[in-house]
Formats: C-alpha cells, sequence, structure tokens
C-alpha cells in the first residue's frame, strides 16, 4: 500500500481551533485553525501495554494484528506521513505479517509540559472500543521510557482537508457520500455514548478507497448522561450552545455534519469571518447565505441540520434517508479481509 506524495506536503493556510491536537495526522502537518485554548484540568496518563482488541474481523478497519507485547523492534519504518507538536506518525510495516500501519509516536515530555496526557488518555480509551469502517481503527498501544505508541489503521489518501484545499470543492455526489458515512459514524458513536466534539476536515481522513474515516478523538467525551459545558471544537464548526457555554449533548456533532456539508459544497465554512467574534455572532444568529452553485436538494438539507435549536436538527439517521442523499450518494463499504495470523 502506498500513500500520494501529497501526503508529505506542508501546508501553509491557517484554520482557527478551539481544540489542542495531542497528535500529527496522517495527512501530514496541516493548517490549524486559532485555538482557544480549554483551561479544564487534565488528568496524568496512566501508561502501559494496550490490552489489544479480541474476536473476528469483519472489514479491513477492522483487521487485526496478533495479541503480544509489542515493542519497535517488531516493525519495519518508512517514510513520515505527518509531523506536529507532540510527535509524528510513520508508516511502518510488521515484520511477521508485512501488516502496514500508521505509527503515532508521541513523545512523553512534551505531552506533560502541555498537560494533555488526560487528553491522549481519553481518545486511546475511546478508539480502543470502536469497531466502525469509517472510524479510523486503533489496533494497540504501548510504551517506552520516553514515548508512546499508537498501531493505527492506515489511511492512504491522507486528509480531506486537504483534498478539498487542492479540489477547492467538491460536487454533489462526492459530498452525499461523505455525509452518508460520516452520519452513520456518528450514529455508531452516540450509540456507544461517545461524542466526538470536534468534526471538521482535518479529522477526516481518506481510506484505500476514498472512504471517510473519522480520526483524532483527543476531545471526545464517553457521556452516558452527561450534558458537556466544555468550549471545544473548531471554531468555525462550534454548535450555538457551545459559543453561549450552555449544557450540550450529542446534537453537537449533528450541528458539525452541516457545516461539514456546506464546506465541501462550497469550498468554505458557512459562518466564515475575518474575526472569531464575527464568526461566532454569525454562528449565534445562524446567519446562512448559499453560493448560488449549491442545489435546492443540499440546501434543503443543510437549513434542516444547521438548526440553533439543538432538538429540532435533523437527525443523522433522517441526514441518510434525506431525498438529496439518498439520491447522490454512491458510498460502498470496504471488503472482507481474513484475521492475520500470528
Amino acid at each position: 500500500m502506498q500513500g500520494s506524495t501529497g501526503h508529505q506536503k506542508l501546508l501553509k493556510k491557517q484554520r482557527s481551533s478551539s481544540c489542542v491536537s495531542t497528535s500529527a495526522s496522517q495527512g501530514g502537518s496541516s493548517p490549524k485553525r486559532k485555538k482557544v485554548l480549554n483551561k479544564e484540568a487534565l488528568e496524568s496518563n496512566s501508561e502501559g501495554q494496550g490490552s489489544g482488541p479480541k474476536g473476528k474481523a469483519k472489514d479491513h478497519s477492522s483487521s487485526l494484528l496478533p495479541l503480544k507485547m509489542w515493542s519497535t523492534t517488531d516493525f519495519e519504518f518508512g517514510k513520515p506521513l505527518g509531523k506536529g507538536r507532540f510527535g509524528a506518525v510513520y508508516l511502518a510495516r510488521e515484520k511477521n505479517t508485512h501488516f502496514i500501519l500508521a505509527f503515532k509516536v508521541i513523545f512523553k515530555s512534551a505531552l506533560e509540559k502541555s498537560q494533555l496526557e488526560h487528553q491522549l488518555r481519553r481518545e486511546i480509551e475511546i478508539l480502543s472500543h470502536l469497531r466502525h469502517p469509517n472510524i479510523l481503527r486503533m489496533y494497540n498501544y504501548f510504551h517506552d521510557q520516553t514515548r508512546i505508541f499508537l498501531m493505527l489503521e492506515y489511511a492512504p489518501k491522507g486528509e480531506l482537508y486537504k483534498e478539498l484545499q487542492k479540489k477547492k470543492r467538491f460536487d454533489d455526489t462526492r459530498t452525499a457520500t461523505y455525509m452518508e458515512e460520516i452520519s452513520d459514524a456518528l450514529m455508531y458513536c452516540h450509540a456507544q455514548k461517545v461524542i466526538h466534539r470536534d468534526i471538521k476536515p482535518e479529522n477526516l481522513l481518506l481510506g484505500l478507497r476514498g472512504e471517510l474515516k473519522l480520526a483524532d478523538f483527543g476531545w471526545s467525551v464517553h457521556a452516558p448522561s452527561l450534558r458537556r459545558t466544555t468550549l471545544c471544537g473548531t471554531t468555525d464548526y462550534l454548535a450555538p450552545e457551545m459559543i453561549e457555554g450552555s449544557p450540550h449533548n450529542e446534537n453537537v456533532d449533528v450541528w458539525c455534519v452541516g457545516v461539514l456539508c456546506y464546506e465541501c459544497l462550497a469550498g468554505y465554512a458557512p459562518f466564515e469571518a475575518p474575526t472569531r467574534i464575527e464568526t461566532f455572532r454569525r454562528i449565534r444568529e445562524v446567519n446562512l447565505e448559499f453560493p448560488p452553485w449549491m442545489s435546492d436538494g443540499a440546501r434543503d438539507l443543510i437549513s434542516k441540520v444547521l438548526n440553533r435549536i439543538p432538538s429540532l436538527r435533523l437527525p443523522l439517521q433522517e441526514i441518510i434517508k434525506h431525498p438529496w442523499v439518498k439520491s447522490k450518494s454512491r458510498r460502498i463499504l470496504p471488503p472482507v479481509f481474513n484475521d492475520l495470523e500470528e
């Protein structure tokens, strides 16, 4: 498997984010949105060997590496796929099975200095339990004295954000396909009581067949009955209730699906403005203007999702059933692969 050379290029355009990522993405060192740092106290990270998943693999994203105690000597390392503030991601191959994966290396000292151990711990805890064809799989993790290693599914086609920058905007078919994939992935997350809270093109990777892979669960929360008030997420993608500091639930992810749909079709976020204050004002007022080339079906969907009142937003299952999505989506599920043998 091999990714495109575009995975290695650095993009200069800045995007504003209120979340601090604990990891480099597979797509390279992405341009970031402005940060609004969260001040909540973060707990220290628990160290140790990941237990690893068990059971039969049902698709490529669920293929299992043998359950064992891992070390870096078990892998051959290739080119870097991305570099970030806390470490880097490398293409790697397991020596015995030749299984290709992305190897995220995080330096403990950088993580501790930024007091983000709990964010990484949360990402590991959540990712280790998620199994869905449109969610990036974490196979296992381990650590040594100075580094933490995450063994991740490799997404050969890189970041959705870079693809969007290259293409400027996507057509209805491609966007509708993404809407079905992201909605299905989030329905699964919400059924597991997981709210992602940071949906954006930078956190969406593309698999071998171009299918979406939801990644970067660092700001996710497992909230069985909790209504959160933490300000988190990308500025352009923040829901009105998050800006106002009101309690929020899984409907913040639904809002993000609407913003993502708009950005894919228009090439820019719907509430984009020169300043963060102006962006927040436009979001609170749901000041929505559509470009002339956007189809009536897409406008109808986006208008129904981007509702200021969380409970009135079109549910994820209804997004999938929306006439525009049903008529335009060409979603293809990944093929089934045999389990890897020890």
